[in-house]
């Protein structure tokens, strides 16, 4: 069933952002000191048992210099230059392995993979990138409320910043176009990818898909799935840190990065979503400040979205902005 409102009324949505004053003096430091500490990426060639796509193991410098693994894969048959897509992981999830991200390369992109530091451990992708926490503070299982109470220790601090130098390192690599760099992802993935649309300039296209990290204040009042669910039973429990939470959280919305947004886009959302509620993805949509930008609309579908459904969309507007059949994206 439906778990929102109906489609027309969330066309319109656009809530009123909740956004700190030093917003963008928080993320330039963060970024400023992570690239200060940052040291070359590494590319490792990795025998995956594949004869159509090079592999590589990545490691490169996320937040505070600290490693980060990946994984980049190259079409074998495409000499020079290539656009590269950057692919940031659903909650839980790790980098996996090589043949299990093949969709990209085989449409004829760079394609890099980023690990989630501490994720990759709940049944499916596996993770390689541990996350050093330093605060040990109280949490709620899971990764929502991790240093929750101070936005310099929480959680995705540390994991913005390593999408961010995702696409520093990859425009760096010889067999990337540094000005066709797009960035995507599903459910947490997409949350990622907003926030690096509102860090990162110049990027080709950003493709959220059914994005995870967004208008979290609305999200916890209407649903009760994880991983939402775990901010709710955090409060419930720090019942005297309900502002503090939301203070920290407005610095990580994806409704505040997408306002910072101009690259072409296209979301997706799917009505029957009780995990990313369409709300709070319509929030950030309707807020996103690039004028080219299109969602799609799933009317019957959960937070799978449209799972392969979504791809030949996002490929079809690749082409049109790339200007070039995926055949010859070289």
């Amino acid at each position: 069933m439906l778990v929102d409102w109906p489609l027309e009324r969330l066309r319109d949505y656009l809530p009123e952002r909740d956004e700190p004053a030093d917003f963008d003096e928080f993320w330039a430091d963060t970024l400023r000191q992570a690239r200060e500490a940052g040291t070359p990426a590494r590319f490792e060639p990795y025998d995956a048992g594949l004869t159509t796509v090079e592999v590589y193991d990545v490691t490169f410098a996320g937040f505070a210099g600290q490693p980060v693994r990946g994984w980049f894969l190259v079409p074998a048959h495409l000499e020079g230059r290539l656009p590269c897509v950057v692919s940031y992981i659903g909650y839980g999830g790790g980098r996996g392995l090589p043949h299990e991200w093949l969709t990209w390369s085989a449409a004829g992109y760079a394609h890099l993979v980023m690990d989630t530091r501490g994720q990759g451990s709940n049944g499916y992708y596996v993770g390689d990138t541990p996350d050093p926490d330093p605060a040990g503070l109280p949490q709620t299982p899971g990764f929502m409320t991790r240093g929750l109470t101070d936005p310099r220790s929480y959680y995705y601090r540390r994991v913005f910043t390593d999408a961010v130098r995702a696409v520093d390192a990859v425009r760096e690599h010889p067999r990337v176009d540094p000005e066709r760099v797009v960035v995507t992802g599903g459910s947490q993935g997409g949350g990622i990818t907003l926030a690096v649309a509102g860090l990162v300039d110049g990027l080709a296209a950003v493709l959220p898909d059914v994005p995870f990290l967004c208008h979290y204040r609305r999200a916890t009042e209407i649903t009760d799935a994880n991983p939402y669910q775990e901010l709710v039973t955090y409060l419930k429990t720090h019942r005297n840190h309900v502002e503090t939470a939301f203070r920290t959280l407005s610095y990580f919305d994806g409704v505040n990065f997408a306002a910072r947004a101009t690259a072409p886009t296209l979301f997706s959302v799917a009505l029957m979503d009780a995990v990313c509620p369409p709300s709070t993805i319509f929030a950030a949509y309707n807020h996103y400040a690039g004028t080219e930008k299109e969602i799609t609309v799933w009317p019957y579908n959960g937070h799978e979205g449209g799972a392969g459904f979504q791809f030949p969309r996002q490929a079809e507007l690749l082409r049109r902005i790339l200007g070039k059949d995926e055949s010859t994206l070289g």
